[in-house]
């Protein structure tokens, strides 16, 4: 069982901004760099690193600043090869637009 599973999405946020704080420390980067390096606004990063709330962007800049951005690389992976024929036959239809009402 995955951590996620048990927590609310605002403690992963938490989380999630704990974890890259963490990283930050490690690399003995203050949030005034941090935040210089990634072109996020400082008062962004203060806000993430004590409440989880950012953008999905800003916390994109703030993980490739610290090169950790291989773990959004996996995120919701692309599954597009099949092993057989029948698999790639029998695989659902996806749709890609919303019905037109």
């Amino acid at each position: 069982m995955d951590i996620y599973t048990i927590l609310s999405p605002s403690e992963i946020s938490e989380d999630l901004a704990n974890r890259l704080k963490q990283r930050r420390l490690a690399r003995n980067l203050t949030q005034v760099g941090l935040a210089a390096r990634s072109g996020v606004p400082l008062g962004t990063l203060k806000k993430f690193e004590g409440s989880g709330s950012i953008s999905l962007v800003s916390f994109i800049r703030l993980l490739v600043s610290l090169d950790e951005q291989a773990g959004l690389e996996r995120l919701l992976e692309r599954n597009t090869q099949a092993a057989t024929l029948d698999e790639l036959v029998s695989k659902p239809n996806v749709r890609k637009r919303g019905r037109l009402t």
